[in-house]
């Protein structure tokens, strides 16, 4: 049973309501000590989130959520590079994520890889650039780790947007 008098006030709930959540998976995230021996792998908690937005509000919102998100996690408790290297990593993803909804080729767990890839290629092109110099080496362990965290990411959104298609 619906509540809302109207789709604009539950599109309006439903934002804050993903925003909020996406923040608290940034900061458990970041209290959760995960490490496999190469910098900058983490699961990306938050990106159900943004996988649930895109298939549930569509592209522009979802787009605004992930924009929310990220600065709001950077500027509670990240830094600027912290920032940096999420804006990148999440535009890219996002764009990637959209254009492979878009297509229909994919289920929401195939957006979900391709979110976690494009993510972490995002992330080595800035940390490339603020070093100066090519980490191609790493790419392979941040493709696979991009992978596997994007599967684990887009089955848990897949059964989310279930629930949230009910709201």
């Amino acid at each position: 049973m619906r509540l809302y008098h109207s789709e604009k006030t539950r599109r309006l709930v439903l934002c804050g309501m993903l925003t909020a959540a996406a923040f608290v998976l940034s900061y458990l995230e970041s209290l959760i000590p995960f490490s496999v021996g190469t910098a900058g792998v983490k699961l990306g908690l938050a990106n159900i989130v943004s996988l649930c937005a895109l298939y549930t509000l569509g592209a522009g919102t979802a787009f605004g959520v992930l924009i929310a998100r990220i600065v709001l996690s950077a500027f509670t408790f990240g830094s600027l590079s912290a920032l940096l290297y999420s804006l990148v990593g999440g535009i890219l993803s996002f764009g990637v994520m959209w254009l492979c909804k878009l297509s229909k080729k994919f289920g929401v767990m195939g957006v979900g890889i391709a979110g976690g890839v494009t993510h972490n290629i995002g992330q080595l092109f800035v940390a490339s650039f603020m070093l100066g110099k090519a980490l191609t080496a790493y790419l392979p362990v941040l493709l696979f780790a991009g992978a596997v965290a994007g599967t684990v990411i887009g089955a848990a959104a897949a059964a989310a947007v279930k629930c949230l298609k009910r709201i």
